[in-house]
């Protein structure tokens, strides 16, 4: 027999876990569809595990440089396979909580690949051929998506890989050509770079980080420059040739074509949607430029069908994801709520030194037609940035010069990335410049930063 639920979730990363178990706190009778491991690929192969590995790139550039701290550490070296297992591990125990966030919230959960029968209907099969169906009143789709390529280069998981491949090899690759310069490729550039590999960066857009505030990115550029990162921006791939021992790049730039040569190829050209064999032709759901379309509360042009997360495009961030995800939950289940605020969506880049934003660049604000302040922070004259040695950085914020409103803040740095939540905080509650700067920050942290790049905007900057 068939039980019917009230909702039916196809997909387990932040979206789709997330909004299973806002669902079941709401009291729906909810069912989760995976068709591999608990978790989606942020946990799996994506957000989680990568961070891992990054982190062991950090630890070991920190022990290259022990004697600043007046340490000694000798023959330091590294052991790849390990740090690859660890990275593994820490998935593992992240799919694992979410097995434990199931039964704690009494969330059903079928592993199979979900195919949508009729509105309320889904079928599910699974690796050992068996078949079953489940019943529901709504359908939330958050399968998210997986690696695009160029036409005509395929993935080939050998000379060409993407980022699956790039945190599971089996040895460290003497030299790498990282197609795509936006946060994916950027973090694995630096990671590889970081453990001693040759590291090319071809980018087809003017700048690395091309969404991010080009003061920003120009800091970054100088900085893996500096680390010996070769960066070719304005760079369009023509072609890609396999090779005995690895593989040959032709790229144009400036209207000249130019072959690199390396032992691997990363794809990081960006995502697209997973929406094949779902039965979304039989529901005539629509889908645009491989994303499937939705309103501002997630629902297609099918009745009771959502979508959430990657799958419906940018941004294609997990914790945009989860945020769909309890909104559209909310919203099937007649809670009010209230609609994304996409402006107002942190962006982080967990390189060294990292990248965090939030809101309007300087250029964006400008093509706007705003009037704007912009008060600057460099981490240099910060006494706990000097404390750590983490003298490399700039907090950038961009306020409204009438009202004098938070409109974007830019941070390369030390903890970038925790630093933008207070900013995000800020945007959200529209707190202005001297609000900012009047708010006391413990000394000595990094955040101080922050009060002092907004009193810079407003002439009240006290160390600098």
């Amino acid at each position: 027999m068939e039980i019917q639920y009230d909702l039916a979730i196809i997909g387990s990363g932040p979206g789709g876990y997330e909004a299973a178990i806002r669902a079941a706190q709401l009291k729906l009778k909810t069912v989760l569809i995976e068709a591999d491991k608990l978790g989606g690929i942020c946990l799996n192969w994506g957000c989680i595990p990568t961070k891992a590995l990054l982190k062991s790139a950090e630890t070991y550039a920190l022990f290259k440089h022990a004697e600043e701290f007046g340490l000694h550490a000798e023959k330091i070296s590294l052991d790849f396979n390990k740090i690859i297992e660890r990275s593994r591990k820490v998935a593992d125990l992240n799919s694992k909580g979410v097995e434990f966030l199931m039964k704690k919230n009494k969330i059903d959960v079928i592993y199979g690949r979900a195919r949508i029968g009729n509105r309320s209907r889904i079928e599910i099969s699974t690796k050992d051929g068996k078949k079953s169906a489940v019943t529901c009143k709504n359908i939330i789709i958050a399968t998210g998506g997986r690696p695009r390529t160029i036409p005509g280069i395929e993935i080939n998981n050998q000379t060409v890989i993407d980022y699956r491949q790039a945190m599971s090899l089996s040895k460290l690759p003497k030299s790498m050509i990282v197609i795509g310069a936006g946060a994916i490729g950027i973090e694995f550039a630096y990671f590889y770079n970081e453990l001693g590999t040759q590291v090319t960066i071809l980018e087809m857009l003017d700048s690395i980080l091309p969404i991010e505030d080009r003061e920003i990115t120009a800091i970054l550029t100088k900085n893996f420059k500096k680390n010996k990162i070769e960066i070719h921006t304005s760079a369009r791939v023509e072609a890609l040739k396999n090779l005995k021992d690895g593989v040959e790049v032709t790229f144009s730039k400036e209207g000249k074509k130019e072959i690199l040569s390396a032992e691997l190829a990363l794809m990081a050209i960006g995502i697209q949607g997973n929406y094949e064999n779902l039965g979304l032709e039989e529901q005539k759901i629509k889908i645009d430029r491989g994303f499937i379309s939705v309103n501002q509360w997630y629902e297609t042009n099918a009745p009771g069908i959502y979508a959430i997360g990657d799958i419906i495009g940018p941004p294609l961030l997990a914790h945009v994801a989860s945020h769909e995800g309890i909104i559209c939950v909310e919203k099937i289940a007649g809670r009010a709520t209230h609609p994304l605020d996409y402006d107002s969506i942190p962006g982080c880049t967990y390189c060294q030194p990292q990248v965090a934003s939030i809101g309007l660049s300087e250029e964006k604000a400008k093509a706007t037609g705003q009037q704007i302040k912009i008060g600057r922070f460099p981490y240099t004259a910060s006494g706990k940035a000097r404390a750590i040695g983490e003298r490399e950085g700039l907090v950038k914020l961009i306020f409204d010069s009438k009202y004098g409103e938070l409109l974007g803040a830019h941070i390369i740095g030390a903890e970038a990335t925790e630093l933008i939540a207070e900013l995000g905080l800020a945007k959200s509650l529209e707190s202005t410049a001297v609000e900012l700067n009047k708010t006391i920050h413990a000394h000595p942290t990094l955040s101080e930063m922050i009060m002092e790049a907004a009193g810079d905007s407003i002439g009240e900057a006290i160390n600098i």
